[in-house]
């Protein structure tokens, strides 16, 4: 049996033996493992250190780099997230409806596990973390596949969960890593029915595309994040540059930063070049339209890949637009239906835009940087849902459950 299969079947057997543990014996286990990552830090960023000179002998680029590194910084923020996940209330077992029949049939729809998720993601060791405390916080198992960027990193981490589970009431065998990273392992993961009951990407878009279309597993689809500013014509010069900042260059390498900012013509016609040079001083590489390349010397004119490129890194397309019709055209063609803001004071420009833009999550005058489970008060997140079906946005507890209808009866029969 290969190792994707056995470690299916081994993670479907533990699956059931989740079903009888406690709401408190998981808040414990997940307790010992946010303790665990922290006596552990050392040996954690020493293992990195091998994926990150790998990666640097390799050529990866300084923003792949960026989201497959450890430090202690990013570790104390892993078991701080545990932490939060602790107190959080445990889904599982809510009644969602209760109905009374006049035959005497009492039924209750109550949440429950999903059972087995599979995962596959790139770079981000955190994934690791986020989606095995996660799945174990709502009963779940999970088998883990990553990338071999990040293959030493994921081991560490696996390793030091495992250490802690078996302190606890929880199976270490709740949580598998497929440790071969071959594109041969992931391509069965994707047909895996027999053992998982549905399949989370998490990378960049041409994963997520492979991984749609190949599987036939059920497929959780995260996105990749296109997202957009637009600054109205009634935008704030202050907090159009503040948020453009924070938005492009506090962590550019992640999906939630943006990639394409839209300014009305009004405005950049008063507050254009000061805008662009703003950025242009934080680093940022512009590539815009005629208009933008034309009235600053240092941008670089876009082609048409520009305007749905996902840079991950110190660049921005811009393009100038005549209202907010033609933002929400623009980011409802290029858009990943991720995360969009709009920086504005008109009220009506700002319904507009939040009820027509399509998208998981939009904002009124604040950065899309804080499109994050944790932000969002959900704790660690399993990945940003851009779809519509069972789960959309940050997807955290919730949406690794599903629902199940207990029917109580006293011997009714159906006429």
């Amino acid at each position: 049996m290969s190792e994707v299969r056995e470690k299916g079947r081994i993670a479907k057997e533990a699956s059931f033996a989740l079903l009888n543990v406690s709401a408190e014996e998981k808040n414990a286990a997940l307790s010992l493992i946010a303790e665990k990552l922290l006596s552990e830090k050392d040996y954690l960023i020493q293992e990195n250190a091998r994926d990150l000179r790998a990666g640097q002998e390799a050529g990866l680029t300084e923003s792949v780099l960026d989201r497959i590194m450890l430090n202690e910084k990013r570790i104390e923020d892993m078991s701080a997230a545990i932490k939060l996940l602790i107190e959080m209330k445990d889904p599982i077992g809510d009644v969602l409806e209760t109905i009374k029949k006049e035959n005497g049939l009492f039924i209750q729809k109550k949440t429950v596990p999903i059972g087995v998720i599979g995962m596959i993601y790139e770079a981000r060791p955190n994934v690791t973390v986020d989606a095995a405390t996660l799945a174990l916080k709502t009963g779940n198992a999970v088998v883990l596949r990553g990338s071999s960027s990040a293959k030493y990193s994921n081991e560490a981490l696996v390793k030091v969960i495992h250490e802690a589970l078996s302190q606890s009431a929880i199976t270490p065998e709740s949580i598998q890593l497929i440790e071969d990273t071959s594109r041969e392992t992931a391509k069965e993961l994707f047909t895996l029915n027999e053992f998982l009951d549905v399949l989370i990407p998490r990378g960049g878009k041409k994963l997520i595309e492979t991984v749609v279309k190949e599987s036939t597993v059920p497929v959780l689809e995260t996105g990749a994040g296109n997202c957009h500013l637009y600054v109205d014509q009634t935008a704030n010069f202050e907090m159009a540059c503040q948020i453009a900042i924070n938005a492009k260059t506090q962590r550019p390498s992640v999906c939630n930063a943006i990639e394409s900012i839209l300014i009305e013509n009004e405005w950049f016609s008063r507050h254009g070049h000061a805008f662009l040079q703003e950025l242009h001083e934080h680093g940022v590489t512009i590539y815009g339209d005629d208009e933008i390349c034309h009235a600053y010397e240092p941008a670089h004119c876009a082609d048409k890949d520009d305007w749905g490129k996902e840079y991950l890194g110190l660049e921005v397309s811009i393009k100038i637009v005549s209202d907010v019709d033609e933002a929400i055209a623009h980011i409802n063609q290029y858009g990943t239906k991720h995360s969009e803001a709009i920086i504005s004071e008109d009220e009506e420009n700002v319904r507009l835009f939040m009820n027509l833009v399509d998208a998981a999550a939009v904002y009124h005058n604040a950065s899309t940087r804080f499109t994050d489970g944790f932000e969002f008060g959900y704790g660690a997140e399993i990945g940003i849902s851009t779809q519509k079906l069972h789960a959309r946005g940050p997807m955290g507890l919730k949406a690794l459950t599903s629902n199940k209808f207990y029917v109580y009866g006293e011997g009714q029969i159906r006429g």
